[in-house]
């Protein structure tokens, strides 16, 4: 049977990483029009229920046009500059763009360190899913201003899948200024083959991958079939379109030239497998109502916990035991150990008193865990 090429109006979760030379133009300035088309892009999508986040590269573009730095190659301490500038005016200009559609945007700043340490990555999860609740289109960038050269993403289509793996989003679009996968570089090949779906990252895929020719994006075709692996085995879909039309995600979802990377399962079955490969750093023993709650899918709350063992913070991995120490799950605890165990038991309603705060909720969410 024949791939069936994604459809973007069916998307769930749709996380859109916005390249820097469709952004701004080669004098340093703003492709306004560009940007108020993709805003009417973004608002339909989000009319038909689809959460949309956008990864969008551009402020050190913009900010080294307002600071007249030279072209180029910039330091390290150029682009923070550069970065700290066109960062005010790359978020000023998406929240324009998108108020006349009743939408408000939310500035994500992040780095690599936040992705790789768990806690922040939780943080970063729950920052996130909060924004989109409320309606809110996230605007994310890595954060140049206080990135250094070893915990730098170093390119936006990195951490535009990792940011849709983060959030389980189900399609990854990369708007670029190419349309998609070659099995050579067409600018110097003529007789290159446009590649419409791959179903799988092969060897020789990843060979076809050749270096950017843009003068303004740092993301060649090598990043993105690097975003693809992270993407597909997140369970998302990802794809690579030339993005330097007017209302691009439109076009796209006619069926414009792109390549698609289709994904390896569901978001939700991908997550479950990350969780399940993990190490345990301690123990949850449940009383046999909460064995219950669990196989019905719910979430672990305090009150069925009944022993807690083992050396763990927020984030870790926790084996779950039913009553007679029988494996249940793996999850990802919601609090320390000390303070597992000392709400243990407890009603969710107690948790303020004890730890003096709030709390978060569950000892373990439902999406958080693998039976």
């Amino acid at each position: 049977m024949a791939a069936v090429t994604p459809d973007i109006a069916a998307a769930r979760r749709l996380v859109v990483k916005i390249g820097s030379a469709l952004l701004v133009d080669p004098a340093g300035g703003l492709r306004r029009d560009w940007l108020a088309a993709l805003a009417e892009d973004v608002a339909q999508a989000k009319a038909r229920g689809t959460d949309v986040i956008l990864v969008s590269s551009g402020s050190i573009a913009l900010g080294r046009g307002v600071l007249g730095l030279p072209k180029g190659a910039l330091s390290l301490d150029q682009s923070q500059a550069a970065a700290s500038v066109g960062q005010i005016r790359l978020a000023r200009a998406y929240e324009e763009v998108l108020a006349p559609h009743d939408l408000t945007a939310g500035q994500v700043l992040v780095t690599l360190e936040d992705t790789e340490d768990r806690r922040r990555y939780l943080n970063s999860r729950a920052t996130m899913e909060t924004l989109l609740s409320l309606g809110v289109v996230p605007i994310v960038n890595e954060n140049d201003t206080v990135a250094t050269d070893e915990i730098r993403f170093g390119d936006n289509d990195r951490l535009a899948a990792q940011i849709a793996v983060t959030v389980g989003a189900d399609q990854l679009v990369l708007l670029s200024d190419v349309d998609g996968l070659y099995t050579d570089n067409p600018k110097i090949n003529p007789a290159a083959q446009h590649i419409g779906i791959v179903e799988k990252i092969t060897p020789d895929i990843e060979a076809m991958a050749g270096d950017g020719v843009s003068g303004l994006s740092k993301g060649g075709m090598k990043t993105k079939v690097m975003a693809a692996k992270t993407a597909v085995a997140g369970g998302c879909a990802m794809a690579i379109v030339e993005g330097s039309v007017l209302r691009p995600l439109s076009v796209l979802g006619g069926g414009s030239t792109a390549t698609w990377f289709l994904p390896e399962g569901t978001p939700q079955l991908a997550r479950k497998r990350w969780i399940a490969a993990m190490k345990p750093r301690g123990e949850l023993h449940l009383d046999a109502g909460a064995v219950v709650a669990l196989r019905s899918g719910k979430s672990l709350l305090p009150a069925g916990v009944t022993r807690v063992t083992g050396r763990f913070e927020r984030g870790d991995p926790v084996a779950i035991l039913g009553p007679a120490g029988e494996a249940l799950a793996k999850g990802l605890v919601r609090y320390s150990a000390g303070e597992a165990m000392a709400i243990a038991g407890r009603r969710s309603g107690d948790i303020e008193a004890i730890l003096g705060y709030a709390g978060r909720g569950p000892m373990v969410h439902r999406d958080d865990m693998a039976l």
